[in-house]
């Protein structure tokens, strides 16, 4: 597939179900689309608008403040200590980087990206613009000698997979015994709910656990960290996101963004430093998902689905042993839209993705029409 070719963006394909939902007479539940409905966090609104007074051109590598932020969080919330300025990087969002990460690295015609059989379609639309190869797989002994450039997403969208620092560690020493890069798509990291993860962060791929040697040096080359401050603090309007792990790539990839001109607006970034730095919002909007899911999850499992994985992040994997259309048009009728799993691979026809991003009045909406004579089906 070559960039002329790209596919269609698959949400079109949800109109006539979404037009389904809406004629429902208590209106549509839009589980279908992972884009916060909670209010930006004021002491986030306040910096943005203390900042407005931005007549220079923000600096593409981060202000000293967001780097030190960026540092500070690394240590503070994911356990990695000691990066340094120049191994820390502010985006425009995370999805620009996924998309343009192949093609900043110089990857080309005969190089494969490899990424989870679950995923987001970015990840595979990023091969498709740098004219490389995408490869769904979970396991590290099925990747590819040619691969250039590894994605995990842990915890993972569409299914709340979470990776352990074992498997994030043996990921790590097979993407280097192929010559690879290998990035980690961190962006719900604060959200875990079940098993160990109820108690314990999600490791990063950063973590010491991970990339620490049998010398007891901490290596993290060939290693990048993404992360995204749309879940956390609900900051989806701001594109607001940073990349972080081995120095070179990080200069790398400053060097084309500076040609490029993708530079995070200056106020922007002075609002990156106070969400970094206040943790309380954070802990409230996790348990605004926490009694979300605490309301869904139940309701579907008695609706007739299964959940699957889904011990962290944002949404409910879930499926009721038919192809995923058919739910999709059931829970349509319902006034309830939700996500196929062929959204997220080939490899999920029963599967269907329900999102936590909605408000308590809708989840419970979703919840009581789950629950009603009508649900059956």
């Amino acid at each position: 597939m070559t960039l002329g070719s790209l596919p269609d963006y698959p949400w079109d394909a949800m109109t006539p179900f979404a037009a389904k939902a809406k004629a429902h007479p208590g209106g549509i539940v839009d589980l279908s689309i992972g884009s916060p409905v909670d209010p930006t966090p004021d002491v986030v609104r306040q910096a943005l608008a203390a900042a407005t007074d931005a007549h220079s051109y923000p600096a593409t590598a981060g202000s000293p403040e967001l780097r030190n932020a960026i540092r500070s969080w690394f240590e503070r919330r994911r356990g990695v200590a000691g990066l340094t300025e120049a191994q820390v990087l502010p985006t425009i969002g995370s999805k620009e980087l996924v998309a343009w990460l192949p093609f900043m690295l110089g990857l080309g015609e005969g190089d494969v990206v490899v990424h989870p059989r679950a995923a987001y379609p970015t990840y595979e639309i990023g091969a498709t613009i740098a004219g490389a190869r995408s490869f769904a797989s979970d396991d590290p002994a099925e990747w590819p000698t040619d691969t250039k450039l590894i994605w995990l997403n842990s915890p993972g969208n569409p299914d709340g997979a979470v990776l352990d620092a074992a498997h994030l560690r043996r990921a790590v020493e097979r993407a280097r015994a192929l010559g690879a890069t290998i990035a980690n798509d961190e962006c719900y990291a604060e959200l875990g709910w079940d098993g160990e993860w109820a108690a314990s962060p999600v490791p990063s791929i950063l973590d010491p656990r991970v990339v620490t040697g049998d010398d007891g040096v901490v290596d993290v080359t060939g290693v990048l960290a993404v992360y995204s401050l749309s879940k956390q603090s609900n900051l989806a309007g701001y594109r607001a996101a940073f990349v972080a792990g081995d120095e070179v790539l990080i200069e790398r990839l400053l060097t084309v963004r500076k040609h490029a001109g993708m530079m995070p607006p200056a106020p922007v970034q002075t609002a990156m430093v106070a969400a970094l730095g206040d943790d309380r919002h954070v802990a409230h909007q996790k348990e605004l998902y926490r009694a979300r899911r605490d309301i869904l999850k139940p309701a579907l499992e008695r609706s007739g689905f299964r959940i699957d994985r889904s011990e962290a992040g944002l949404y409910l994997w879930a499926s009721e042993g038919r192809d995923a259309w058919q739910s999709i048009d059931r829970l349509a009728g319902l006034g309830i839209l939700a996500g196929p799993g062929p959204f997220y691979g080939d490899h999920f026809p029963e599967h269907v993705r329900f999102s936590l991003t909605a408000t308590d009045e809708r989840i419970t909406a979703a919840a009581e029409r789950l629950g009603s004579p009508s649900a059956l089906g």
